[in-house]
């Protein structure tokens, strides 16, 4: 067992054991509160630039599971209390630390997670490096920033994807780091899909003649993606639009609204959010770190969901434009499937159904 630590950006220090791949990680330290799914945590594209650190104190115990992935793995870093070597699961093909080290992610396990989130959570999120040594010189932490992540997460050519028995629709979904669940949750309601890349422009993506445009998940800060924002200015209003996660955000952004840093995001399967018209309550999988400001879209969209911890924005309604969006993840994977009836949304809306 080598000695490795995990110091933080402020010079705080954690010492534990390597685990994963050999050599420095460097990233934004982020929490996640699932109790299973670190399959699905870790090829997230919507990770990419940050060190993954789980809550839940066991992690690797189901080994890893290849048809369980999302996408790419894209993570800077790993971090858990206690990695399992001896994986139990009849669907397991190796153990965790073996997809560590062959996708290149350092990690560290034997560390106080518990403590390492309660700082996160007081002070907001920060940077860290797993490193064999403590560095003298703490600059490259404090000055890391999570940049020009979109175009690294999304692919880089045009995929179809066949509808699960007859076709009804046909759906362009913008890959701004897509997880898999998407493409399949629209091919199971009879769905051709187009996935394109994040910069394609609009009107490539009319030509096509999609019935409707999904906007997927994906990493960073949504600011930053100003060719993405410019060509979505040109698609909203001109067909059907469902919106994820950082597609949520894009389309604000696009419609003139703005955005926000969270303290610590929000980041897990257990995330409650409250319709506001119904005032039902769901439990959803979430990860991102920003958030649609309310206030800056009032004049032109209808708050749908909300955080119901912290009140945030969890989705939108666009009326008179056919586009909703939501800040958490219908497709889930993992998580619970408690939204998953809002893919019907968007299918109903596609085939003319008035905007529910």
């Amino acid at each position: 067992m080598k000695k490795t630590y995990l110091v933080l950006a402020d010079g705080r220090a954690f010492e534990g054991v390597r685990i994963g791949a050999e050599g420095p990680g460097l990233g934004e330290l982020v929490f996640t509160t699932g109790m299973t799914g670190y399959l699905e945590t870790l090829t997230d594209p919507s990770y990419a630039g940050q060190i993954i650190m789980h809550t839940f104190p066991l992690i690797g115990n189901y080994g890893v599971i290849p048809e369980d992935f999302e996408g790419r793995c894209l993570a800077r870093g790993y971090v858990v209390r206690e990695l399992c070597d001896f994986p139990s699961n009849f669907r397991n093909e190796y153990a965790l630390d073996r997809f560590l080290k062959e996708h290149g992610v350092p990690g560290i396990c034997g560390v106080d997670t518990r403590a390492l989130t309660r700082i996160i959570r007081e002070e907001g999120v920060m940077n860290a490096a797993i490193c064999d040594e403590i560095p003298a010189d703490l600059a490259p932490v404090k000055n890391y920033q999570v940049r020009g992540v979109v175009a690294g997460a999304s692919g880089k050519e045009v995929h179809t994807f066949p509808a699960a028995g007859e076709e009804r629709f046909h759906v362009a979904l913008m890959d701004y780091g897509a997880k898999h669940h998407i493409v399949e949750n629209l091919q199971e309601r009879g769905c051709r899909v187009t996935v394109l890349p994040h910069d394609t422009k609009a009107e490539t993506v009319q030509g096509l003649h999609p019935d409707g445009l999904m906007l997927s998940n994906g990493p960073g800060d949504p600011k930053e993606n100003v060719l993405e924002i410019g060509e979505l200015k040109k698609l909203i209003g001109t067909l059907p639009v469902f919106g994820i996660c950082l597609g949520h955000q894009l389309a604000a952004l696009a419609l003139g609204g703005e955005t926000v840093k969270l303290k610590y995001g929000h980041r897990g399967a257990n995330q409650p959010v409250r319709d506001v018209k119904s005032g039902r309550c769901f439990i959803t999988s979430q990860n991102h770190g920003y958030a649609v400001v309310s206030e800056s879209v009032a004049d032109f969209a209808e708050l749908r969901y909300e955080n119901a911890n912290d009140h945030s924005c969890e989705g939108l309604d666009y009326p008179g434009k056919r586009c909703f969006t939501v800040q958490f993840h219908p497709e889930a994977s993992a998580g619970p499937h408690d939204t998953g009836f809002l893919f019907d949304r968007f299918v109903s809306m596609m085939g003319g159904e008035a905007h529910a």
